[in-house]
């Protein structure tokens, strides 16, 4: 019984920490300018009991949510991304307080420096990101939203978890950094996970 209060707590914890608009606070992304953002699902996975979505809705969705997100930054930096979306789950209903399945939304992330005309790292970054919690955490997104705000809520936390990622390099992607910059940029291949507004 008291794990189950630990995890009620918990849940309810994750959910209050969420903000109405993740876009309205910019990050140092350093000197960075958005170049081309190219988002391709060609091997796309639907997750088991998942709505259907098509590659064209879901790479569509994530390149506008990418323009809104990190055209923002006007730096002297030239970067391109390219995003490859490999699975996704879309929640359907389930049973309140027993079974609530999540939406999600995987991919995988390449920093190219146009510079350089190459890749910032060799491995391309793994994003894995959730639903928003919100006032839905008990009943799940599938009973409370539509196929179209799933969508739209993954793609608007995939595009901020891309942009933590990059503020997490921001020193790379400077004008001139130091020797030890470099040699610490694009490190951590851990995979991002997002969910909420954390």
């Amino acid at each position: 019984m008291t794990r189950f209060l630990a995890l009620g707590a918990l849940i309810i914890a994750l959910a209050g920490c969420g903000e109405s608009d993740g876009t309205a606070e910019k990050l140092d992304l350093g000197d960075f300018t958005l170049g081309h953002n190219i988002v391709v699902a060609p091997d796309l996975k639907k997750g088991p009991t998942s709505r259907n979505a098509t590659p064209e809705e879901l790479t569509t969705a994530l390149k506008a949510e990418l323009d809104k997100r990190l055209g923002r930054y006007d730096g002297e930096r030239l970067v391109h991304l390219g995003v490859n979306i490999g699975a996704y789950v879309l929640a359907r209903p389930g049973l309140p307080l027993v079974y609530t399945p999540k939406s999600v939304l995987a991919m995988n992330v390449t920093a190219w420096d146009d510079r350089a005309g190459e890749k910032f790292h060799e491995k391309p970054k793994q994003v894995i990101v959730l639903e928003n919690l919100g006032e839905s955490f008990i009943v799940g997104s599938g009973l409370t939203q539509t196929r179209e705000e799933q969508i739209d809520g993954l793609v608007q936390n995939a595009a901020k978890a891309i942009e933590k990622w990059l503020a997490e390099n921001a020193a790379c992607m400077s004008e001139a950094p130091t020797a030890e910059e470099l040699e610490n940029c694009w490190k951590d291949q851990e995979p991002v996970e997002i969910s909420d507004e954390t």
